[in-house]
C-alpha cells in the first residue's frame, strides 16, 4: 500500500526555485474534470475555455472526442475557427489529447491542432499484445511525427497510461529520437504498472514536460495496484511532494510547461502489471477511459457534483501552492 509523505527538506536552491516559479505555474483546465458533463450534459469545448478563463488558468487540455458529436474531432471548419478565436481572445493555450498512437489518429489530431492553433498533442499506446510488441508498434507510430508535422509546429507528449513502466516509456522516446516528443507524468497512472509515484518521477524526470494532477486511493488487487480516483486531498497520492519535485525540474527555466487539473472522482483502473509477472507480459485490449455514471439515475446531481469537484481541485491546488511557498519562505528566513 502507498502512503502520503511529509514535504522533503529543502536546500537554499530548491527553496528559491519554488519562490520564483510558484507564482507563474502554468495550470491548465483538463476536460476529464467535466467527463460526465461532456457526455450527459450540455457542456462543450467552448465551456471548458470559459471555465479556464474564470479560474485564471493558462490553457486547456481537451480530448479530440470530448463532447462526442460536439467534440473538436467532429467539428467542421467553422466550429474549429470559433473555438480557436475564443481561445485566442481569452489568451489560452490549447493542448489536444488522443488515446492511441496510430498514424491515422495522429494525423487527424495534427490537422485539427493546426486549425485551432494548438501547441501540443498528447497520446499513449492502447494496443493489445506483449509489452515488447506494444513498445515496437509505438516506436513505429511515433517515428511518423516528423512526416506528419514536418515544420515541427507541435509538441507531442507520451503519457504514462497504466500499462507501460517508466523505463519502457523512456525506451520509446529515446528510440523515436524526436526532440518535440517528451513524457507526460500523471500523478496516479504509474501505480497500475506497479510503480510508486516518486519512483516513477525520479526515473522519468529528465523527460517530463507535462503533468496531470489528480488524486486516487490505491487499491490492492490480485497482487497489483488499482487506482480509484477521488476528490483531491482524500486519496493516497502525495500531491504536495510531487508538485514540489516537479516545480524544481529544469536548471534555469521550468522544465514542466503545463499542469493539467484532472479531477476524476469515481474512475477506477485495475492493475495491469504485477510483481511476479513474466518477462514480457501480455496486455489485454482496453477501451478509452470512462467514468461510469452511478446507477441511482440522478444525472443532474452527478453533473453538479462533478462541477463542484472541478472547482474544488482549482482551490485545492492553490492551497497546496501556498503551502509550498510558505515552506520555502520559512526556510529562507
Amino acid at each position: 500500500m502507498l502512503h502520503k509523505t511529509e514535504l522533503p527538506a529543502l536546500t537554499q536552491k530548491t527553496a528559491q526555485t519554488l519562490i520564483d516559479r510558484i507564482g507563474s505555474i502554468p495550470l491548465f483546465a483538463h476536460a476529464y474534470s467535466f467527463h460526465l458533463n461532456f457526455r450527459f450534459g450540455n457542456f462543450g469545448p467552448l465551456d471548458l475555455l470559459g471555465f479556464a478563463a474564470d479560474n485564471r488558468l493558462k490553457g486547456v487540455k481537451i480530448h479530440m472526442l470530448d463532447g462526442e458529436e460536439n467534440s473538436l474531432g467532429n467539428a467542421d471548419l467553422a466550429r474549429l475557427a470559433e473555438f480557436r478565436n475564443k481561445a485566442e481572445s481569452l489568451n489560452l493555450d490549447v493542448h489536444l489529447e488522443i488515446s492511441e498512437t496510430e498514424r491515422t489518429s495522429l494525423q487527424k489530431a495534427i490537422e485539427v491542432g493546426h486549425q485551432i492553433n494548438a501547441s501540443s498533442i498528447r497520446c499513449y499506446p492502447r494496443y493489445e499484445g506483449h509489452v515488447s510488441t506494444i513498445i515496437d508498434r509505438t516506436i513505429r507510430d511515433l517515428k511518423a511525427l516528423r512526416e506528419l508535422d514536418p515544420d515541427g509546429k507541435l509538441r507531442f507528449t507520451l503519457e504514462q497510461h497504466e500499462d507501460l513502466t517508466s523505463a519502457e516509456l523512456i525506451q520509446i522516446v529515446d528510440a523515436v529520437g524526436n526532440p518535440n516528443l517528451s513524457l507526460l507524468f500523471d500523478f496516479a497512472n504509474m501505480v497500475n504498472a506497479f510503480e510508486r509515484p516518486f519512483d516513477a518521477l525520479e526515473t522519468m524526470a529528465p523527460y517530463i514536460t507535462d503533468v496531470h494532477i489528480k488524486d486516487a486511493k490505491i487499491i490492492e488487487d490480485r497482487g497489483g495496484w488499482g487506482q480509484m480516483c477521488c476528490r483531491s486531498g482524500d486519496g493516497d497520492i502525495p500531491q504536495a511532494g510531487l508538485l514540489l519535485a516537479l516545480l524544481c525540474l529544469g536548471k534555469n527555466d521550468s522544465q514542466v510547461l503545463a499542469y493539467g487539473l484532472e479531477e476524476e472522482v469515481g474512475y477506477y483502473a485495475p492493475p495491469l502489471r504485477f510483481p511476479n509477472e513474466a518477462d514480457d507480459p501480455f496486455i489485454k485490449y482496453r477501451d478509452i477511459s470512462e467514468t461510469d455514471l452511478a446507477a441511482d439515475g440522478d444525472i443532474a446531481r452527478h453533473l453538479a457534483s462533478e462541477r463542484e469537484d472541478a472547482d474544488h481541485l482549482c482551490s485545492h491546488i492553490q492551497d497546496i501552492l501556498k503551502q509550498l511557498h510558505d515552506h520555502a519562505a520559512s526556510y529562507l528566513r
